[in-house]
């Protein structure tokens, strides 16, 4: 099997030498994705409107790989300050509804770009 490379312009470009998702079989993992809008800067506001953002991201991620969170089997996620896990939980659990991947939430001292959350994504996708 060999690795490929996902990129779609419906999410913001990687700010570093990195994919923004690799597809290894039916395997998709997803880079972090912090909440930037597609000009490359970050969003305004708190955790809410950043977690929200990085929903966005990773949702246009995953439909440029052909999947959906519904494919999503597993989930990390990184906070600034874990007195938001409850704000964060919240969106988390509205984007994925009745699906539960399974999931690691840390407590992180600094993010890139010092963002408030980064979340990354392992989807199980079908293959052609």
């Amino acid at each position: 099997m060999t690795l490929k490379n996902i990129s779609t312009t419906e999410a913001p470009a990687a700010i570093g030498p990195y994919s923004q998702a690799v597809q290894f079989g039916n395997l998709l993992f997803t880079s972090g994705q912090i909440p930037l809008g597609l000009d490359g800067q970050v969003v305004e506001g708190g955790i809410e409107e950043q977690t929200h953002q990085v929903f966005r991201n990773l949702q246009a991620v995953l439909t440029g790989a052909g999947a959906s969170f519904q494919d999503v089997i597993k989930a990390t996620v990184f906070i600034k300050d874990m007195n938001q896990f409850a704000k964060v939980n919240e969106i988390y659990a509205g984007y994925f509804g009745e699906h539960k991947p399974a999931r690691s939430t840390v407590e992180v001292a600094r993010l890139p770009k010092d963002v408030l959350v980064e979340i990354e994504l392992i989807a199980a996708i079908t293959v052609e």
